[in-house]
């Protein structure tokens, strides 16, 4: 199932990611393909044990998306 999730993302709402913007506003979204580049940069930080389902979906989409070929999982 395929879950579009718009040109912003909100950091709160995905654990991993809140923990990737520590040194922001994780209530304020931010642009899909800077999501994906957070994600790429700090892979080595994301507990994947903890992911979600959700988040995967995300983390999945972005990659196609923006990853050109590349996935993170």
């Amino acid at each position: 199932m395929t879950m579009h999730f718009g040109n912003k993302i909100t950091p709160a709402e995905f654990p991993e990611l809140n923990r990737l913007v520590w040194n922001r506003d994780p209530r304020r979204p931010i642009d899909a393909d800077e999501v994906f580049a957070l994600y790429e940069r700090n892979w080595h930080f994301v507990d994947r044990d903890h992911l979600t389902q959700r988040e995967l979906m995300l983390i999945n989409e972005l990659g196609e998306e923006f990853g050109h070929g590349f996935k993170l999982m």
